[in-house]
């Protein structure tokens, strides 16, 4: 299947699953519908073409295929009325002219996701199938399980909304702002996912990283006026930009200072800082507008040298105040040793290990041990650094990352 053509299915999927959703109330069979209707169109489309109406062209399979799983269904009296109607909207020709009502449902749909009676993971399957038009495969692949797990995951997860009684309508007032962090927070983890792998022999899944910024402009566009919503988007741009530059051969590490920055993506990085400066001037920042604010202050950079690490160690600190969470404090942990010497930020992290635990943190201890090994090196003590790097790689499985750790650890001894 070309490109184009898997992109199109992916941005009609929301749309076509809104549609159904709207006509017959029913998300968790409606999913199922669109996933086939979406199967039939990737085996169809490349070999006949493009129909010239893609989406209704989905929506007529999923209206069919809604009819035989509701057909199907155990209470079978209630919902045959539901499945005749839909028949009958499939026949007659008065009512095949019908056309949803011309509106983008993605945001609704990733609001409908992010239910807070999901787990966090439930919310990211979820998202990235009914949302995302991935696969249950490509989504178990990118996560490291099984198709099968995965399966289960994302089927109880549908389960749980229609015991919650979730409906495909906005959130009340009082829900909305919950809702939305929910929806930011699994764009980020699905970005983080991609951008370095939890496991596997790539360093990244560009898969993953794509749907992430493919979902996040869809979300700017429903919210443009939301500055935290535009950060988040900044973020990940500024970030993306830098992939290129991260391994050499596609199979070694690159660490950020020592990155061919020419290879950096500048079309990324203008849009991702035109994005985050429309929005820095407002008066209340949010954690994705300090973070996309610190990738474009590296951005600017033209040499490692050249990188304003005050501002950053500045950037950190104010981050840390919003969101206190391990990953932040080590990063600021960094930014402090690289603006005011390796003494200093070992200083800070044996403080921050004391009170809070980075070194026994499962998102900070492999990378407190990174962190503790780079400041070592830079003070001298190899032999402290080389054991170190070692213990972060036995604690990491992506292979890409344990190699450069083993590496720079053989290089210290």
């Amino acid at each position: 299947m070309s490109p184009d053509v898997e992109h199109l299915l992916r941005t009609e999927a929301p749309q076509v699953l809104g549609a159904l959703v709207r006509r017959f109330g029913r998300f968790d069979v409606a999913e199922d519908a669109v996933q086939e209707a979406l199967l039939a169109a990737s085996r169809a489309w490349p070999a006949g073409g493009v129909p010239q109406d893609p989406r209704g062209w989905l929506i007529r399979i999923g209206y069919r295929r809604m009819v035989d799983l509701l057909r199907s269904d155990q209470a079978r009296r209630r919902r045959e009325q539901e499945a005749g109607m839909a028949e009958l909207a499939m026949r007659e020709p008065a009512r095949q002219a019908y056309r949803p009502r011309e509106t983008d449902d993605s945001l609704a749909l990733l609001l409908l996701c992010c239910h807070p009676a999901l787990s966090t993971a439930s919310q990211v399957a979820l998202t990235l199938r009914a949302v995302g038009g991935l696969t249950t495969a490509e989504i178990a692949h990118a996560y490291g399980t099984t198709e099968s797990t995965m399966g289960t995951r994302i089927s109880r997860a549908k389960q749980h909304l229609a015991r919650a009684g979730a409906r495909f309508t906005p959130p009340a007032d009082a829900d909305r702002d919950s809702r939305m962090a929910a929806v930011t927070q699994v764009l980020y983890l699905v970005f983080n996912e991609g951008y370095t792998a939890s496991s596997g022999d790539e360093l990244a899944r560009v898969d993953l990283t794509r749907e992430a910024i493919r979902l996040a402009r869809m979300l700017r566009d429903s919210l443009p006026g939301d500055a935290e919503v535009t950060g988040l988007l900044a973020l990940m741009l500024l970030t993306e930009s830098r992939r290129a530059a991260r391994t050499r051969g596609g199979k070694e590490l690159v660490p950020l200072d020592e990155q061919d920055r020419t290879r950096w993506d500048p079309a990324l990085i203008r849009e991702g800082t035109t994005l985050i400066d429309s929005v820095w001037s407002r008066r209340k920042v949010g954690p994705y507008q300090l973070q996309a604010a610190i990738a474009a202050v590296h951005a600017a950079a033209a040499a490692p040298e050249r990188t304003d690490w005050q501002q950053i160690a500045a950037l950190y600190l104010w981050l840390e105040r919003l969101t206190p969470t391990a990953p932040v404090r080590l990063s600021r942990v960094v930014a402090v040793a690289r603006a005011y010497g390796p003494v200093r930020g070992l200083a800070l992290l044996d403080d921050l290990n004391r009170q809070h635990g980075l070194d026994r943190e499962p998102l900070t201890r492999r990378r407190e041990r990174t962190v503790r090994a780079h400041l070592l090196q830079m003070t001298g003590d190899t032999a402290g650094a080389a054991a170190l790097y070692r213990e972060a790689a036995a604690m990491t499985g992506n292979q890409v990352e344990r190699r450069y750790l083993l590496a720079r650890a053989d290089r210290l001894t």
